[in-house]
């Protein structure tokens, strides 16, 4: 088989001749997968084959070892475990061949496939001499340039790959070593040095006992400063990469180096290349993010004043902020059409409003000036900045420094919703937003909206509702906020029912845009909707909610007949059906949890039949809505909901048995659990067939693992429902439970996201034994007797854990 002719046509624009090629190479990687791997290895090491198939092959032999999904990831690392050690050897060679290569795509892919065949095999010690062989590359008499680029791209991406604890202290310290020597102005070849810079950043999280030493410390903070003044863009950028991380990784130690890293930050946000000047803010940012954290963590603590706690922000403060400042008007133009744009004024406001979150009051001294010397300038990028620079510094200060402020100038802002130029506008309505969300408070002692301003606000809210697109759907944001004020506060919610018909209604009509091009306005108008709704003062607004209710029907019964005639289509269809089910679902809450429900039981039916139809178009992201909204159903109709049961159940199975698309089967799980409190034991035709597939879900290894604590809740609220019917399933469910209660012992306590798992395990066992002690109780309450002990011991077991608190 001629592995290079394979590859070659496996690319061809014939389609035959591709299937047939790639029918050929899983051919051979099912067959002979050790062979399959090899040739792949000799093919990219060859420098006489054509760059089309070596690419091709290297591109090949780094999927079969690694995959983002974790189930194939290991599947994949098994199989190469099972390689001969022969064969693997000869690969690993190969692939070290390859990085002198004089073809640059086949350097590069060698690296990564290089650290890639190390994430398996370094963690089980072996490949033990990689880092030494790559390390031998670097001091080789008359290493070529292209051979030091790929190998310190090798290294940085095996520092990438694995875990600090896999090297060993002096391996570390070599690579170091070659690594900043590789940054060192010496080295003449801007590739190496680029690479170099890029393999220390990768390398940092291993320098833990490097910068712990202060002459090691000091040596590589003035490798990477100097770095950062190089001739070339590209590497001054990665020595700024290298200060952020340095910045999150090692704040304790920066604080000798501050002020050198002040002014190389502030000469590059002056003037140089966007590149650099955005990582140059991003380091403050980062030190932010420390010192929230750093004060997050001390709060109310008598260690406060700990000495790890610089305040560096504190102390850069008024050269800081008017270097920021400066930034905002460095707007582009039309950058509000775009919610991903990302550039030096995006930049600076977010930095602007993490140094207010880590000051608090201090800043606003120093921001005032800048924002009331420019609100008013002709320049449209002067008037922007200002606003950018208000709204951005709302989170942080306490609501007596800023109240007064925005007092003081709320009715600017809303008399600037009507500016010339869309950008001030766009800018205004999210400032608006952020005023709305951060300090509207109703029944605070200084209210920002109040019954004298209440109507101006919503009138230039629904006048801006039908503004540009981007900015409607920033005044959908301000809505939404500003309905959230008062969740806490329903009584006075009433102040919104005399505007609820023409918030609605220009909400609904914001939602039907022609002219949006984009998904977000249409889904922000949605946002709000259900949040007013979720506010309203049902008494007063039933009626309007109830005529709601027939709307959202009818748009969702019109999503049927729309022409599907691609893929994108379906997609649009699927996303309006998700929006209009959510609306669905938080009317049937509402208005259930009242004495309106009459017009969900008048209305149950049509709803089902509508929902049913959702679910027959086949889409996951209608699923998931679809199904809380049925879930609302439930709840609402209560034992009714039988009726629906034996149409339903077809769509509730096959959201339980989707384990791929593990929302939608976490979902289904929930949903189950409404249904059981809905009905009872009228639930329990349906009990054998749900029992078997959520007790298959919990034996799936492909399912993901946030899924089984919603599964064992699921059980007690089975149990609750049927009662001692439930004696069936507890030879089934018993040992999962245990064999869960097991696993929790060997969960690694120094990972949060176990940990937090742990607890999320230890909460659904909990709900799983509570439910079924309820429900097998009176004469069957014998049958729990054989699990008595272990269930002991679960709790004993819980109640020395030094993180029970966490459990609810």
């Amino acid at each position: 088989m001629d592995i290079t002719q394979i590859l070659l046509a496996a690319q061809s624009p014939d389609a035959n001749l591709r299937t047939v090629a790639e029918s050929n190479l899983t051919q051979f990687q099912e067959q002979n997968l050790p062979n399959f791997l090899l040739s792949l290895s000799v093919e990219l090491s060859n420098d006489e084959k054509p760059p089309e198939s070596r690419r091709l092959a290297g591109i090949i032999l780094k999927n079969s070892l690694d995959a983002k999904d974790s189930a194939k990831k290991e599947l994949l690392t098994q199989h190469w475990v099972s390689v001969d050690p022969s064969i693997k050897s000869k690969i690993k060679d190969s692939l070290l061949v390859t990085l002198g290569s004089s073809v640059h795509d086949a350097r590069h892919t060698s690296s990564q496939v290089i650290a890639k065949v190390a994430s398996i095999e370094i963690p089980r010690r072996e490949w033990l001499d990689l880092i030494a062989k790559l390390l031998g590359n670097m001091t080789l008499p008359g290493a070529s340039a292209p051979l030091k680029q790929a190998t310190l791209e090798a290294l940085g991406y095996v520092c990438e790959e694995i875990s600090p604890q896999h090297l060993e202290q002096d391996q570390v310290n070599a690579v170091l070593t070659a690594v900043v020597q590789g940054m060192n102005q010496t080295e003449l070849s801007p590739e190496v040095r680029l690479a170099a810079v890029k393999a220390l950043y990768n390398a940092l999280d291993f320098a833990e006992s490097n910068f712990a030493n202060e002459m090691e410390r000091n040596y590589i903070m003035k490798v990477v400063c100097d770095t950062a003044v190089s001739k070339e863009v590209e590497i001054r950028q990665a020595a700024f990469e290298c200060l952020v991380a340095i910045a999150s990784t090692y704040y304790s130690h920066l604080d000798y180096y501050m002020q050198t890293i002040f002014n190389l930050t502030a000469n590059a946000v002056k003037g140089d290349e966007e590149p650099v000047a955005l990582q140059a803010v991003e380091f403050w940012s980062a030190i932010c993010d420390e010192e929230i954290a750093l004060q997050d963590e001390y709060e109310g603590s008598d260690d406060g004043n700990s000495t790890i706690h610089f305040r560096f922000i504190e102390k850069a403060l008024p050269s800081l902020v008017p270097m920021l400042l400066e930034t905002l008007l460095k707007q582009e133009e039309d950058q509000d059409q775009d919610d991903n744009v990302w550039n030096i004024s995006m930049s600076g406001g977010t930095c602007l409003g993490l140094i207010a979150r880590t000051v608090g009051d201090a800043i606003v001294p120093l921001v005032m000036p800048f924002v009331q010397a420019n609100i008013t300038k002709p320049d449209w990028h002067c008037r922007e900045a200002a606003t950018f620079a208000f709204g951005s510094i709302l989170e942080g200060p306490s609501v007596e420094k800023l109240a007064p402020l925005v007092q003081g100038g709320l009715d600017f802002l809303l008399n600037t919703m009507n500016d010339s130029n869309s950008q001030v506008k766009d800018t205004t309505a999210w400032t608006l937003g952020r005023v709305f969300e951060l300090l509207h408070s109703p029944a605070g002692a200084n209210p920002i909206i109040n019954n004298s301003n209440l109507p101006r606000i919503m009138a230039v809210l629904l006048e801006s509702s039908k503004d540009v697109p981007n900015v409607a759907e920033k005044v959908c944001g301000a809505i939404y906020f500003l309905a959230q004020g008062y969740e806490d506060a329903e009584s006075m919610s009433s102040v919104l029912t005399p505007y609820l018909p023409n918030v609605i209604a220009a909400l609904l009509s914001a939602a039907d845009r022609a002219d949006t091009t984009h998904f977000r306005l249409r889904a922000s108008a949605y946002e709000a909707l259900n949040e007013i709704v979720r506010v309203s003062n049902v008494p007063e607004t039933s009626g309007i909610i109830g005529q709601l209710l027939q709307e959202i029907m009818r748009r969702l019964n019109l999503t049927f007949d729309l022409h599907i005639l691609s893929s994108g289509d379906k997609e649009k269809q699927s996303d309006l059906q998700a929006l209009l089910c959510g609306v669905l679902q938080v009317i049937i809450q509402k208005l259930s949890s009242t004495d309106a429900k009459s017009i969900i039981a008048q209305t149950a039916d049509q709803l089902m039949t509508l929902f049913l139809r959702v679910f027959a178009c086949h889409s996951s992201t209608v699923h998931e809505e679809a199904m809380l909204a049925i879930g609302a159903l439930a709840y609402a109709t209560g034992p009714d909901f039988v009726k629906y049961m034996p149409n339903f159940f077809t769509y509730l199975e096959a959201g339980l048995q989707n384990y791929e698309e593990y929302q939608v089967c976490s979902i289904s799980v929930g949903v189950v659990g409404d249904i059981c409190r809905a009905l009872e034991d009228k639930i329990l035709p349906f009990c054998d067939r749900i029992m078997t597939v959520l007790l298959k879900d919990l034996s799936n290894s492909m399912l993901n693992r946030s899924v089984k604590p919603p599964i064992f809740s699921c059980f007690g609220d089975i149990a609750l429902a049927i009662g001692e019917n439930f004696e069936k399933y507890l030879p089934y469910a018993m040992p999962m439970l245990q064999g869960a209660a097991e696993l929790l012992g060997t969960l690694d306590q120094s990972d949060d996201d176990m940990v937090d798992y742990g607890n999320q395990l230890r909460r659904g066992i909990f709900e799983a034994y509570s439910g079924i002690l309820q429900g097998i109780k009176g004469p069957k309450a014998q049958l729990m007797i054989p699990y008595a002990t272990h269930l002991l011991q679960f709790t004993e077991a819980i109640f020395r854990d030094r993180s029970r608190w966490m459990i609810v």
